[in-house]
Parts: structure tokens; C-alpha cells; sequence
């Protein structure tokens, strides 16, 4: 069939089952922005290229479908960098489809242009220079095959402008072939009765859930290892969610602000598995103290993660999908009672622990606090709402106060730790899911570094509930100067005069704020019963703290405790 480039990418956009794309039009992507308009294929216009990536990303991290942008070249395909490393960190399968000048006028600092394959190496799983039309549909058919396969992440595409406008003979590709890129599913099956023989030998054994696991979906899995073999979970933050909070052997969140009981049996465990985990240094705090009692066994698709951080003794290499049933079934060989009996003084004494230092934290009489407020929200969100934060305190108070009960119901920036995520982030997982409760969790910081999406959300009538926990300061970094710096507060007092309920009616949302104790619940359920978007500002201290926190290079039995 002959068609134009422009309509070829459309063409290809289609056969890989891509229902929406976000961007934002500019000359070098003008031919392809025609034939989205002839072909009235579904886009988003967002009010800026990051909130077009963010947006892909929180589509891709609420479905575990490929995102796709799209951006003009030069300014317009740099905007997109953040957004595309955040991708990156996290392993979420973007496309980015970026314009460039055209092929006469590569190299020669012509008007926007810019070096986007070479700026992108580094955070991208591939990325492609496309010059010639005819390359177009193998190139697509690669593309989001490497974003979607193996350890997900971002592929960008990089088409010079005269290529949208030049025609071909248009074939889709059935497969791929692609030399040096061949990705796991299945591993060795001889390692998965050794992890099955070191956890029946184990006596404190934990499991500890990762972002992969989300990833992979398979929650349903590991929710019956763990039934069945009574062994206690701790999670990473991208971990939340794949075993619901309420679960009894669940004991929350490790690390830096992980939960004191997650922390101490880290340190006190035998046998520490890890699903998906990339042992990062907020989880492990100083790592040669790391579970340092613990053989260590590592599950992952990726071989490079393993023994990066820390030594694995046994490490399963393989798609998750593949090896967690594969334990299930093994361990399955061995009847609920031989496991029950093996975990019964290990389980004690971690709620013990649970019981003697929960999560708590200090009252203060008419004073809104983050926490009550978080635990309000989980009380009376739907039950498959997805939450989707920002980074900084709030996100940590999430992560420890929300009660999460679904895999991929959170939504947040842990690698790269993105302020000005959380809102396109929301915009793109409510297009995903229009029937969905999508709450976003916000700063009054990093709002402002993206709130012009704000507008988008109110033209699409999204209905997307935004929280504002404004404390008028950057409020970790000014946590971090008030416990380490002496106190001194260099550039970190924001004092706005802004506004965020006039801003949100300026946007045309529906605005609210708390400032009370008395006002959470009836606010809360106001925000939440209305059909469109809101945005509800909440005043709480400047001088509140995330707490426990271990300090960084600490260990994590080192814990900083609050309550």
C-alpha cells in the first residue's frame, strides 16, 4: 500500500495497538501532526512536552501497555529528557517519537535542531535515527518490541522531517530480528528447586517485593506463596501494592522511611529473597551491613542487577512470570503445616515488633497532619483507586500511611525521584482508565514545576482529585537541613503568595482547601463525590517530619524514630 511516511507511522501506531498518543505539534512534526488530524487518531495535547512523557508514563504504568509521545525537535525533544530518564529508572515501556531537521540539514546547527539520539543513549533501551521512509515500519516493529520485552523501558524514535513527507510501499514486519537482543522468559529450573531447598532449611526468612513484581503481574502468584508459606514481606516503595497492606505477614515498607519492624527483620533475617528488587542505596542504607545474617537470593530479568549492589548467593535469572509460579509449585510439593511450623517464632517476633514500635506520629491540636490526612483519604477512596504522587515528603507519607490494596495502584517516580511527575502522571493512568478513581498527591514544590497541566485535565473534563499538602517550603530538602544542616533553611522556604484554589478555578477546577482538623472528612468526601476534577489544598506544618528515617550511609537498625 502507498502511503506517506507521515501516514506510515499512523499505519504502525495502529498494528501495535496503541490507543492514544500525547504531544505536542511544532514544524519539524507538522506532517505527522496532518495526518493524525485526517486520520482522527486519538492525542492528547498536553500544555508541555514533560507533561506529554509523564503522561505516557502513568498510561504505561497503570496498564503495563507501551506509552507513546511525541514532540517537535530541538527544545521540543529535550523537553521530553526527564521524563524519558524517569522512564528509564523505573523500567516503563515508553515509544517517544521525536522530530528532527531534515536530513540536508543534520549536522549543521541548523534552526532546532539537536543531537537527540546522542543526548539519549545513556536512558533509553535503544533509540533510532530515521532517515530514509522505507525504514519506517521495521523500525516501529523493533521499537516497541524492545520497549514492551525482557526488562521494559523507553525506545525513542527520531524522524527527519522530510521523511513524514516522503512516500512508500508500505509492509509491516511479522517479526523481529534483532542481533545481541535476545530477552529471558524462561531461566534454569535446576535453581528453583535450590531456592526451595534454602527456604524449607530457613528459620527467619523474608521476602522482599519489588517494582518488577508489579511489573510482571504477578501479584496473584506471590499473594499464594506467600499463604502458603507464611513468610513474612517487605516491600520497596515500587513494591506497594502487589501484597495488599492489610495482609497479616505483611510488614510494610524497607528502608529509609521503611517501618521499623521491615527494617529490623531485614537485619535479623537468614534467608532474604528479593522479586524484582534493585537493592538501590535507600532501600540498603550502608551496604555492607546490608542483611548481612541473610543468604541472599535474587530474582530478576535483568543479569546486570544482579550483584551490582549486593553479592546474591543464588540468583534466578528469568522473567518473573516465569519463575514465581515455578516456586509456587515446588513449594506447593510440602503441605501449609510444614511451613506454618517453620515460620511460627519468626512471625512472633516480628509483631512483636510491629506491635511495640508501629507507624504512628505526634498529635498536634488544631493543626492538620499529613499522616491523618493520607489515612482519611485511603479510608474513603474506592478500593481500585490508583493513587499517583509526586516526589518529596508527601510521597513518603503515602508510602507509608495509604492502605494499598491492588498491584499497579501506585503510581510514583522511585528511581529517578522526578518532581513535577505526579500530575501529567495522573492525567495519562485516568485516560487509561476513565471508570477509575485517580487520586493524585502532590506539593505545593513540585505542583508548580507542572501545574499548567491543570488546564488539560480541566479541557478533557478528567475527573482527577488533586491534593495539595502545602507546607510552604521544599518540604524533604528543608527536612533534611533542619535534622543535618544545623537548621539552616538556604532557598528552601517557598512563602508563595500563590493561590491553589484561585489557580485551580482559574484552570476551571473546582478548588477547596483544609486548614482544620474538623474539615478533613467532610472535605474528602465532598472532593470525592463530585463528578469533574478537583483540586484540594490542605495546610499542614513546615516543620513536620517523614519519620523513621535512617539516616543516609546508616544502617537500617539506625532508625531516626517519630510517635
Amino acid at each position: 500500500m502507498r502511503m506517506s511516511g507521515a501516514q506510515a507511522v499512523i499505519e504502525c501506531l495502529k498494528l501495535e495497538d496503541v490507543e492514544v498518543v500525547f504531544g505536542y505539534p511544532g514544524g519539524a512534526v507538522l506532517t505527522l501532526y496532518d495526518a493524525l488530524y485526517e486520520t482522527k487518531f486519538p492525542h492528547i495535547l498536553t500544555r508541555h512536552e514533560q507533561g506529554a512523557v509523564h503522561a505516557a508514563d502513568g498510561y504505561a504504568r497503570s496498564t503495563g501497555k507501551v506509552g507513546v509521545c511525541i514532540a517537535t525537535s530541538g527544545p521540543g525533544a529535550t523537553n521530553l529528557i526527564t521524563g524519558i530518564a524517569t522512564a528509564y529508572m523505573d523500567s516503563i515501556p515508553l515509544v517517544a517519537i521525536t522530530g528532527q531537521v531534515a536530513v540536508s540539514l543534520i549536522g549543521r546547527d541548523s534552526f532546532q535542531e539537536a543531537d537527540v539520539t546522542g543526548i539519549t543513549t545513556p536512558i533509553t533501551k535503544h533509540n533510532y535515527l530515521i532517515k530514509d521512509v522505507r525504514d519506517l515500519p521495521r523500525v516501529f516493529k523493533e521499537a516497541f518490541h524492545i520497549a514492551r520485552t525482557g526488562r521494559p523501558g523507553p525506545v525513542l524514535i527520531d524522524i527527519a522531517k522530510d521523511v513524514f513527507a516522503a512516500e512508500l510501499d508500505f509492509t509491516y514486519p511479522d517479526d523481529v530480528n534483532l542481533r545481541g537482543y535476545r530477552p529471558i522468559f524462561n531461566g534454569d529450573e535446576a535453581v528453583i528447586d535450590q531456592v526451595a531447598e534454602e527456604l524449607a532449611k530457613a528459620q527467619r526468612p523474608l521476602i522482599f517485593i519489588g517494582g518488577g513484581a508489579n511489573l510482571s503481574n504477578v501479584a496473584p502468584f506471590l499473594r499464594e506463596l506467600v499463604d502458603h508459606t507464611q513468610v513474612p514481606v517487605i516491600n520497596s516503595l515500587m513494591g506497594l501494592g502487589c501484597i495488599p497492606h492489610s495482609h497479616p505477614l505483611n510488614y510494610g515498607m524497607v528502608g529509609m522511611h521503611g517501618t521499623y519492624t521491615a527494617n529490623m527483620a531485614t537485619t535479623q533475617a537468614d534467608l532474604l529473597i528479593g522479586f524484582g528488587v534493585r537493592f538501590d542505596d535507600r532501600v540498603t542504607g550502608l551496604l555492607t551491613d546490608f542483611a548481612s545474617k541473610a543468604k541472599v537470593i535474587h530474582f530478576d530479568i535483568d543479569p546486570a542487577e544482579v550483584n551490582k549492589n549486593i553479592l546474591a548467593n543464588i540468583k534466578v535469572i528469568g522473567d518473573l512470570r516465569w519463575s514465581v509460579p515455578a516456586l509456587l509449585k515446588k513449594v506447593k510439593e510440602k503441605p501449609e503445616e510444614f511451613w506454618t511450623g517453620l515460620t511460627k517464632n519468626w512471625k512472633a517476633q516480628l509483631d512483636e515488633w510491629r506491635k511495640a514500635k508501629p507507624l504512628t506520629y505526634n498529635q498536634r491540636e488544631g493543626t492538620v497532619l499529613p499522616q491523618q490526612l493520607i489515612q482519611r483519604l485511603s479510608h474513603y477512596a474506592a478500593d481500585d483507586a490508583i493513587v499517583v504522587t509526586d516526589v518529596g515528603q508527601h510521597q513518603m507519607w503515602v508510602s507509608q500511611f495509604y492502605e494499598f490494596k491492588h498491584s499497579r495502584s501506585l503510581l510514583t517516580s522511585g528511581g529517578l525521584g522526578t518532581m513535577g511527575y505526579g500530575l501529567p502522571a495522573a492525567l495519562g493512568a485516568q485516560v487509561a482508565h476513565p471508570r477509575r478513581q485517580v487520586l493524585c498527591c502532590v506539593g505545593d514544590g513540585g505542583i508548580m514545576m507542572t501545574c499548567q497541566e491543570m488546564a488539560t485535565i480541566a479541557d478533557l473534563n478528567l475527573p482527577i482529585k488533586i491534593f495539595i499538602l502545602n507546607n510552604q517550603v521544599l518540604g524533604m530538602v528543608s527536612q533534611w537541613q533542619r535534622m543535618f544542616y544545623k537548621g539552616n533553611y538556604s532557598h528552601s522556604k517557598l512563602q508563595t503568595k500563590t493561590d491553589f484554589v484561585k489557580l485551580a478555578e482559574a484552570m476551571g477546577i473546582t478548588g477547596m482547601r483544609i486548614t482544620t482538623p474538623e474539615e478533613i472528612d467532610e472535605t474528602l468526601q465532598k472532593a470525592l463525590a463530585l463528578e469533574g476534577p478537583v483540586v484540594v489544598e490542605i495546610k499542614i506544618p513546615a516543620d513536620e517530619n517523614v519519620l523513621p528515617m535512617v539516616p543516609a550511609g546508616g544502617r537500617l537498625d539506625q532508625m531516626i524514630m517519630g510517635g
